[in-house]
């Protein structure tokens, strides 16, 4: 990667450098935790990762965070897997997700918003009531601290009550979304066993309502742990029989009640895709969670109580979690449930000019489907109180830097964020005082020593290697469910470099401390020794306007050689024809590699993605090798099982 310091995309002013809620707790740290007050933020991060306890002290000092029992010191054991973070220490998640209400009782807290784009906006005194009164109705079921509670829910205020709720308890939340099959559900609630499930009757998304009954049935039938069924009705239907009514059990003017639980108590399980085999029930703790997410919202994305925080999310993607985070901040959130593009491909542009959201988070997918529906959100809205555009799920292209910049507002601070499910937080992104480079993450997070290691355990600088993290998070699980022995959580992070975090991306750390990702290295295209990231190959081919999305895959054969055919969904209208894979070749040639040249270009019918989105290439790469379908992929953790189909058939045709 060239050294040659590239012209900003944008550049934070000195106005808003020195407001920057991450200058002023330098500032504080520099005086009060020995972290130096000069060299901005990149002396900042050196001190956060080679002073872990002084900068995880200060973290806890500057936000409020309460302890109800003090901590003995701030980490016990740093040891990866295993460390322990803040022994002794007792607190409750919850508590301090509504402590706003204490001074901003009638601010919104939550603003929902669904698919008519009316709000309805839920105080921070409505918000704690709810919280109070349904607590109080889970202890009267006898849920109890270390209970799964369970929410198969969309992305409405009752979600957030149930998990809050629950936390205050000392309960364990898990949730999936109702577009979720049931048995994509029970292969990730079976696992935990809730003793409550939380339940809509249905859902809205594209126009259409989804009856959820049916599905509901069978999950209170296969769940046999369930004490208590609560019945939400979004379509206005009855409760079905034996359910709780969701209204009886948050209409009591009920003080919240917050079991004060030890540091690593569980807070909530999330689960990993589970393209090939069971998710992996991932536990992370109430203070590790409430640390690091007070750390990454609070300094990283620069909220505070004036903010409003959008991001577009389900309750099936560790994203929902962080954005219900945001109260930690006493930021107003913003809830919409519905579909991304509807009624039109825009239509998120519209929400954020409707609800005044100040950081407006997506999807790279979406922001790149706008590009392509030639969407114009700076011409078209008001979107002034626009600070921040945020996206993850895979890396943003060059092109959708470029989109934003010219698109919604040439003074954009654009932040593309890394990180996973298995920490819920970001490894790299957003930082508000430093510039932003087309194509880049701006830097490593604070706290998180992000390098990029060669086979051997080396640092790289400017060259592609594996992401390691070589300290531990306070974010990171405290175990999986259902691994005793901690061997499923070992091997999936710490098999390759012993003691240290690697968490399966291709990145590059430039000289100037911004990060790229190249994608996943474990379906890494591995060209005659030079190694290419998936991401890569994506963004430069479906820049070409006939391509809607593409799939590339590199097989090792067993002569010896190497097969890397490219499959491309086609838009509407275009025929893959000699021009076109000359183009699609050439394109690659030029911008990329020689030899990431595909060897064979292939029309698909579309491309599978997990439920939460990402493009599934290790269980299609497993198909081609001549894997059966049901081997190689978790069948109800797929959008389209169909279209996987026509990647099994096509490997039984090539045999």
């Amino acid at each position: 990667m060239s050294t040659a310091a590239p012209t900003p995309l944008w550049q934070p002013d000195e106005a808003r450098i020195s407001t920057a809620r991450i200058t002023r707790f330098q500032s504080w740290a520099a005086t009060r935790h020995g972290a130096p007050a000069e060299g901005g933020y990149e002396a900042l991060h050196r001190w956060s990762v080679t002073e872990l306890e002084s900068f995880w002290q200060a973290v806890v000092e500057w936000f409020d965070i309460r302890f109800s029992t003090p901590y003995e010191r701030v980490l016990g054991d740093r040891s990866m897997p295993g460390a322990e973070w803040f022994p002794g220490a007792t607190l409750n998640y919850a508590e301090h997700a509504l402590r706003a209400a204490a001074d901003r009782p009638d601010d919104s807290a939550l603003l929902y918003v669904d698919e008519t784009h009316e709000q309805t906006p839920v105080s921070w005194a409505a918000l704690r009531r709810q919280v109070g009164s349904l607590a109080a109705e889970l202890r009267a079921l006898g849920v109890q601290p270390g209970d799964r509670v369970s929410g198969y829910l969309p992305n409405i205020p009752q979600a957030v009550v149930a998990l809050l709720a629950s936390a205050a308890v000392g309960a364990v939340w898990t949730s999936c979304a109702p577009d979720f099959g049931a048995r994509s559900v029970l292969d990730r609630f079976q696992q935990v066993e809730p003793v409550v499930l939380f339940t809509v009757d249905g859902y809205r998304y594209g126009g259409k309502e989804h009856d959820r009954r049916e599905t509901v049935a069978e999950l209170r039938g296969e769940l046999p742990s369930l004490r208590a069924v609560v019945h939400i009705p979004l379509l206005g239907t009855e409760a079905p029989e034996g359910a709780l009514e969701w209204s009886a059990l948050t209409s009591s003017d009920t003080e919240p009640v917050f079991e004060q639980v030890p540091f690593d108590h569980p807070l909530w399980v999330l689960y990993s895709s589970g393209t090939t085999g069971l998710p992996k029930a991932i536990v992370q703790s109430q203070g590790g969670i409430l640390v690091e997410h007070f750390k990454q919202l609070g300094l990283h994305c620069d909220l505070g109580p004036e903010d409003r925080f959008f991001w577009y999310t389900s309750t099936g993607w560790m994203m929902w979690n962080f954005l219900v985070s945001g109260l930690l901040t006493g930021t107003t959130v913003i809830l919409y449930d519905g579909s991304p593009g509807y009624p039109e491909t825009g239509a998120q542009w519209a929400i954020a000019e409707q609800t005044g959201a100040t950081l407006f988070g997506t999807s790279a997918a979406y922001v790149m489907a706008c590009r392509k529906a030639g969407v114009h959100p700076g011409r078209d809205h008001d979107l002034s109180r626009i600070q921040c555009v945020a996206t993850t799920g895979s890396p943003l292209p060059p092109d959708g830097f470029r989109w934003l910049h010219d698109e919604v507002r040439e003074d954009l601070w654009i932040a593309s964020v890394s990180g996973g499910t298995d920490v819920c937080s970001c490894f790299a992104g957003a930082v508000p005082t430093l510039p932003v480079h087309i194509g880049e993450l701006q830097a490593p997070c604070l706290g998180t020593d992000l390098q990029s290691w060669d086979p051997q355990g080396k640092p790289l600088i400017g060259e592609v290697g594996e992401l390691v993290v070589t300290n531990p998070m306070p974010s990171m699980p405290i175990h999986f469910w259902n691994d005793p022995d901690g061997t499923r959580y070992h091997d999936s992070y710490f098999d390759t470099y012993p003691g240290v975090w690697r968490h399966g991306d291709w990145i590059t750390l430039t000289d100037r401390g911004s990060v790229v990702i190249h994608g996943r290295s474990d379906s890494t295209l591995n060209r005659q020794g030079v190694r290419m990231g998936s991401a890569d190959i994506y963004e430069a081919v479906e820049r070409l306007p006939e391509i809607r999305e593409s799939l590339v895959i590199g097989i090792e054969q067993p002569d010896g050689g190497y097969w890397m055919p490219l499959f491309v969904h086609l838009a509407p209208g275009a025929v893959l024809d000699d021009d076109l894979r000359t183009r699609i070749k050439q394109t690659i040639r030029e911008q990329l590699s020689p030899r990431h040249v595909p060897d064979e270009i292939i029309e698909a019918p579309g491309v599978p993605h997990t439920l939460t989105g990402k493009r599934i290439e290790v269980p299609v790469k497993r198909l081609l090798q001549g894997t059966p379908l049901d081997k190689a992929v978790n069948p109800g953790s797929v959008d389209s099982l169909e279209l996987l189909q026509f990647y099994a058939d096509l490997a039984r045709e090539r045999r």
